[in-house]
C-alpha cells in the first residue's frame, strides 16, 4: 500500500507518465507514437519486493521527446507543445 501512495504522489503531476492499475504492467502497443511513459507494478508477497515494469516509444521519448519537452519547460510554454 505504502508503495502505490509513494508512486501516485510522486507521478501524478507528470502529464507524460501514466501509472497503471495495480498488478497491470504496460504494453509498447499503448505508447507507440506517444511520448508516454507507462508505469505498471506489483508487489511480490513472497520476496516483499516491488516490481516495476516501464514502456515507452523510444523514438519520441528519447532525446528528440526530451529535447523539445525541456525547451518546452525551459520558455514557458506548455510542456505538452509539440507532442501531443
Amino acid at each position: 500500500m505504502i508503495y502505490e501512495a509513494i508512486l501516485f504522489v510522486y507521478l501524478i503531476i507528470e502529464y507524460f507518465i501514466r501509472l497503471l492499475q495495480k498488478e497491470s504492467f504496460p504494453d509498447i502497443l499503448n505508447v507507440k507514437n506517444t511520448n508516454f511513459c507507462d508505469i505498471g507494478f506489483h508487489k511480490d508477497k513472497n520476496s516483499d519486493r516491488l516490481i516495476i515494469v516501464s514502456a515507452i516509444d523510444n523514438l519520441l521519448k528519447g532525446a528528440a521527446g526530451q529535447a523539445v519537452q525541456n525547451m518546452n519547460i525551459m520558455y514557458q510554454f506548455r510542456e505538452t507543445a509539440g507532442l501531443l
